[in-house]
């Protein structure tokens, strides 16, 4: 590819090669974005993106110097070079430092494809949206010996540093595709591309190809930080929503509870044990029984007993009778009802109405034989509303308060084998078999969709209840419509825990903060024999004491993700079914829990963070310390929020599958505590120097959790749901050692007012030097707004200020929203 011509527009330049076309768009100062095409122009403006959200035209300025052998764009904060003999492009930064550049003779290769040929046997897309020509394309480049490269979604393989690895992108069970990544040099790539993709960096190549796009079409962010390289993404995929209050508490599910009295039964038996509680999951098959006229799925390989009719939107009326009053009842007692909805659907009076109206697609036998079953057509408008019509008119019209999407990959053929397949099979089973249902440019986008019609239905038809909506799949962009992608059905593996860590922080350097798991696994117990993937190792479920082990640990780690969510099959995952009072599973469990509560001001303010700052609360090392080599390997070990670092342990120390005693292991693992700053132990006040490898103390009821010095972390009372207590006295836990802040967020906690301005944010500063705390002028206001709150002013210690209780030394200063200082006495 070699330039010819160059010219400007107003939002950048444009470059005609002797292959095509490339476009140079300024977005802002830190992001360009770069498309390039064999044909002879670039759509003005470009075809609209599901992902990208509108961009407002570039308030920024930006030059173009039209050199002897190089054409450079620069803004105030990012150059970029282009080659004339190769159109190869380097990007910089506004010191002209090297930040990533293609290889010498070029990076960007198009290769023509056929889309109705890439399609096959596609019976379920109309054959004239085939019959178009699109690109396969790769874009190569030339990564830094010492740069640490994060992002690409969560693929359940526990890969901590992409570097020297390849990773396929496709929606599965488990696996999560999204096409953006991060370095640790300070910028980031997010690419508008919908079809299967492989990123590679091994022996075959530094790229990143996608089989079936329009244009190669992507955005280069400069950073510095991770967190400004995020922030480029979330201006350009759309601001992440605010939760509902409530969501950041705890919730309890399992696979399933059989009935509105079950239900109840377990919520009233938190209440009566005083455990807090936010939420209650209904699982599958609460809809309508089957009928005689019903398909028998076991027929066909599916699972014993009756499925009911499978993604019908109303309720068995013999196990629910009443869901007004149930919802009514919950909510008396301050707890909320997520229900699961699914996007397929078999024989009911859903399923016959989007039939009618042709909103099912003809996938053949994927899903069932002789079209049993269906998924619907998410892709048409017309679809999604009629499904919103169904869910409202049928479910939410009844109180409910979340939803759980779940399969919204939506196939999963290779669930079906006995044995895993090899990577390249696997893939090349996965993408034969959606590209006979979905356009081959989008065959990674249905979860998208799915996330978009939910969020705008519910939208339509309230603004006093928040979107949120628990997903089994994600891309970029699906943050802003309410929506958690959870890590899928995972197995109850000591390995499996480990690798979940790692899987998560990759999501999460994606742009979408919004992530979590089953806390203990999907699959506890060995079903290898008939289901390869169904390999867990405790088949005594929660009386082994192995897995009480196991899922204690997993539940430490919980507590400190954006949803707090304990699911899953073949044992019952209440607490109390771990022991009872004074024993060590259960009082860890409660433990843990309250810990949560008294947190929920620290963490509902970076929640707030994220929707308002493009910030991200369960965050990798590199977000805070990317210019520390050491932790750019580290995949278990996190940041939650600028102050807690969280060390979950990962490996057994007391027993194994089968109750098995283990003899002679260390109660305690090795923790980085990252360079640059002083630690304080959560637990103890004890202080370390940061730059070292600690053997932190480690027994089952403690997880290793350190503090960075200068942070200020506000804490409220234990209280048994998130809405209790709105006036309640907060505690300020402030850490010595060095200047800090912290910035409360406060805001009805339901509902969209917010969006409007009905918030508040109140700054705290820690003056190291002086040994003060200020509270400054609150900024905003809301109607439900406590205007006067007691803070107790903690300065943590060796033996003070330290874990789940109460301090007994304290500073205590009354706050009505205007500025104070207070000087702690140090």
């Amino acid at each position: 590819m070699q330039f010819e011509a160059l010219r400007s527009e107003p939002d950048g330049p444009r470059v005609r090669t002797d292959e095509g076309r490339l476009k140079l768009q300024v977005i802002d100062d830190a992001v360009v974005r770069v498309v390039a095409t064999e044909r002879d122009s670039i759509t003005e403006p470009s075809t609209d993106s599901p992902m990208i959200v509108e961009q407002p035209p570039a308030d920024v300025d930006w030059s173009v110097t039209d050199g002897e052998s190089t054409v450079t764009l620069e803004t105030d904060a990012l150059r970029v070079d282009l080659a004339k003999d190769t159109c190869a492009l380097t990007w910089r930064d506004a010191d002209g430092e090297l930040l990533v550049r293609e290889p010498r003779d070029g990076g960007k290769e198009l290769r023509p494809v056929d889309v109705a040929e890439l399609a096959g046997e596609n019976a379920a897309t109309p054959a004239e949206t085939l019959e178009r020509g699109a690109y396969s394309t790769k874009l190569s480049l030339e990564f830094a010996a010492n740069e640490a490269i994060y992002g690409l979604g969560q693929h359940d393989d526990g890969i901590a540093n992409y570097r020297g690895h390849d990773q396929h992108l496709y929606q599965h069970n488990t696996k999560v595709a999204m096409p953006a990544f991060v370095s640790t040099r300070g910028y980031g790539f997010l690419f508008d591309s919908y079809s299967l993709s492989t990123f590679r960096d091994d022996r075959h190549g530094t790229y990143f190809w996608s089989e079936c796009v329009d244009e190669l079409d992507f955005y280069f962010v400069s950073g510095p930080e991770l967190d400004d390289v995020v922030s480029g993404f979330r201006r350009l995929t759309g601001a992440a929503t605010m939760l509902p209050k409530w969501s950041y508490g705890y919730v309890q599910s399992k696979e399933r509870y059989t009935s509105q009295d079950a239900l109840l039964a377990v919520v009233d038996e938190y209440r009566d044990r005083e455990i807090p509680l936010d939420c209650i999951v209904q699982d599958w098959q609460y809809w309508p029984d089957s009928t005689e006229d019903d398909p028998d799925f076991e027929s066909w390989g599916g699972p014993e007993g009756d499925w009911g009719r499978w993604g019908q939107k109303s309720f068995e009326p013999s196990r629910f009778p009443d869901p007004d009053a149930l919802t009514d009842e919950l909510h008396e007692r301050n707890v909320r009802l997520m229900l699961s909805i699914w996007p397929n659907m078999i024989t009911g009076e859903d399923h016959e109405e989007m039939a009618a109206a042709g909103h099912l697609l003809d996938d053949g036998d994927l899903s069932a034989p002789d079209n049993e079953v269906h998924y619907y057509d998410v892709f048409s408008e017309d679809a999604r509303e009629l499904y919103w019509n169904q869910a409202e008119e049928g479910l939410f019209s009844h109180g409910i308060d979340a939803w759980w999407a779940d399969s919204t990959e939506p196939y999963n053929p290779d669930w079906g084998l006995e044995d895993p397949l090899e990577p390249e099979q696997r893939l090349e089973l996965i993408a034969s078999d959606y590209k006979r249902v979905f356009d081959p440019a989008y065959t990674n986008a249905y979860s998208l969709y799915q996330a978009k019609g939910l969020y705008e239905g519910q939208r339509s038809t309230t603004e006093e209840k928040r979107v949120l909506n628990l997903t089994r799949s994600g891309y970029p962009g699906q943050q802003r419509y309410g929506a958690v992608t959870w890590s899928g059905d995972v197995e109850a593996t000591w390995d499996r825990f480990e690798k979940q860590i790692a899987d998560g922080l990759q999501f999460t350097a994606t742009g979408n903060p919004k992530w979590t798991l089953d806390i203990g696994a999907f699959f506890v117990e060995d079903n290898t024999d008939e289901e390869f993937y169904a390999n867990g190792d405790f088949d005594d479920g929660h009386e082994d004491l192995g897995y009480r082990e196991l899922y204690t640990r997993w539940f430490q780690f919980g507590a400190f993700l954006p949803l707090f969510r304990s699911h899953g099959t073949n044992t019952p995952r209440e607490m109390w079914r771990f022991g009872e009072p004074g024993d060590r599973t259960y009082d860890t469990l409660v433990k843990f829990d309250e810990l949560r509560y008294r947190l929920l001001p620290y963490i509902y303010s970076l929640a707030g963070w994220e929707t308002r700052d493009e910030y991200t609360m369960f965050r990798h090392l590199a977000f805070e310390f990317r210019e520390d080599n050491r932790v750019h390997e580290i995949g278990d070990q996190f940041m939650f929020g600028p102050a807690l670092l969280v060390c979950p342990v990962t490996e057994p120390m007391y027993y194994g599958p089968g109750s098995t005693p283990l003899e002679g292991r260390a109660t305690a693992r090795e923790v980085y505590l990252p360079d640059g700053t002083e630690w304080y132990d959560f637990w103890t006040g004890e202080r370390y120097e940061g730059g070292q490898t600690i053997l932190a103390d480690a027994p089952l009821e403690k997880l290793p959790l350190f503090v960075r010095s200068g942070s200020v972390v506000p804490m409220g009372p234990i209280v048994q749901h998130a809405g209790e207590r709105p006036d309640a006295p907060w505690t300020l836990r402030v850490y010595p050692g060095r200047d800090g802040s912290f910035e409360l967020y406060e805001d009805a906690g339901d509902g969209y007012a917010y969006e409007d301005g009905e918030y508040a944010v109140t700054p705290v500063t820690w003056d190291e030097s002086a040994g003060e705390l200020s509270i400054g002028d609150r900024e905003g206001w809301f109607p439900e707004l406590t205007e006067t709150r007691e803070f107790r002013i903690v300065p943590v210690e060796r033996g003070v200020g330290t874990g789940v209780d109460e301090a007994e030394s304290q500073t205590t200063v009354t706050y009505d929203g205007s500025e104070t200082t207070v000087d702690v006495g140090r």
